[in-house]
């Protein structure tokens, strides 16, 4: 059986964060001792709004869904000030990353992203036989933020489709919204797709406003995190409406389920749930970062605006692998970042920022490590 491209025959994977129940069976740890800080996972648990919808919309799983999530894209619509035909909601961000791979950039062509990043970009692209470019130079080694001068200069007539994460993953990095503008006006024939996964833990509103000033950007968000609904799969995006329409015209034709669209729905009205997991995650970042500076060995990697931030190893005698097994064997799960990031090296882990008392299990195992 031939493949359509060789770059399917040995694949790179995406490295999930380890499941407490695995580290539980393997090292003997009561599943109530795990600190799980691998998945960037809501602490508080899914939206009750959420869940009581899903479980009104039980009798509903005999229907057939809209296939464009048509009620979640009015919801959608009227929160944030879009018409639903500019709208797209998918099985996750994921998803509508691969279909926005797909329809805006052919096999072979170039898509930038920064170097390091979230990997579903280059992994899609691979998957697709379209190029991916990181820029790690763009990348400043003391902040892990992204040098907006030299991103810019990477990005080449022949760029089909460019990449900004903000807050930046993995790093937790802020652009400001001047800094993203000139990205964009510096892809006039390039699709930007500025990635909102993480904004809610920013402390500011985000700059989904700026579909309306563009024609060749989209907005990506998800319900995974501040929304609690990462096991629920939705996403969504807001652009132009000729590709809001290019993307649905490759998209599965049924990717939303009917408990999808109105768990999400639902979400989007429960903002005592957002806004106590919004003020957790910042306790428990600040928490974490006055914790780290009693630490000498290890550095909290300053200026994250999401709930993960960068740890690096100071001690040139181990290295990120060293340290993630030293924590598994603890009870506490993180990012090994030489494993889940390509180009992130061996002195840096990712860590959720999480619940205080999970920052203190996260600094006192680093403490305690040989």
């Amino acid at each position: 059986m031939r493949l359509s491209h060789p770059g399917l025959a040995d694949p790179e994977f995406y490295v999930p964060g380890l499941p407490a129940d695995y580290v539980a069976a393997r090292y003997g740890i009561s599943g109530a001792d795990i600190a799980k800080l691998g998945s960037a996972e809501n602490p508080l648990g899914a939206s009750p709004l959420a869940v009581q919808a899903i479980r009104e919309h039980l009798e509903d799983l005999h229907l057939y869904p809209s296939w464009t999530a048509e009620p979640l894209r009015e919801k959608i619509s009227l929160r944030y000030g879009f018409e639903p035909e500019r709208v797209m909601c998918g099985a996750g961000e994921t998803e509508i990353i691969s279909w926005i791979i797909r329809a805006f950039c052919e096999p072979g062509g170039r898509i930038q992203m920064p170097g390091p990043c979230f990997p579903i970009y280059h992994l899609f692209a691979e998957a697709e036989d379209r190029v991916p470019v990181l820029v790690h130079e763009a990348t400043d080694r003391a902040t892990m933020a992204v040098d907006v001068d030299a991103y810019i200069d990477a990005i080449g007539g022949d760029t089909r489709i460019v990449f900004v994460t903000n807050p930046h993953s993995p790093s937790g990095a802020w652009m400001t919204e001047g800094e993203v503008r000139r990205i964009i006006e510096a892809s006039p024939e390039a699709l930007v797709v500025l990635d909102e996964a993480y904004v809610h833990y920013s402390g500011t509103s985000g700059y989904i406003h700026l579909a309306d000033d563009y024609d060749n950007l989209v907005v990506l968000r998800t319900f995974s995190k501040a929304f609690g609904l990462a096991g629920l799969r939705v996403g969504f995006g807001v652009g132009p409406k000729p590709v809001v329409d290019a993307c649905l015209a490759v998209k599965p034709t049924w990717n939303m389920g009917v408990l999808q669209t109105a768990g999400a729905a639902a979400a989007l009205d429960d903002k005592d749930h957002l806004d106590a997991t919004v003020d957790m995650i910042a306790k428990g970042r600040a928490h974490a970062q006055a914790r780290f500076d009693t630490l000498e060995r290890f550095r909290m990697v300053p200026g994250s605006r999401s709930n993960f931030f960068l740890v690096e190893i100071l001690d040139p005698s181990t290295d990120s692998t060293e340290v993630f097994e030293g924590l598994l064997e603890r009870g506490v799960i993180v990012k090994d970042g030489s494993v889940s990031f390509r180009g992130l090296d061996r002195r840096f882990l990712r860590c959720d920022a999480n619940r205080p008392d999970r920052m203190d299990r996260l600094v006192d195992a680093l403490g305690n490590l040989p």
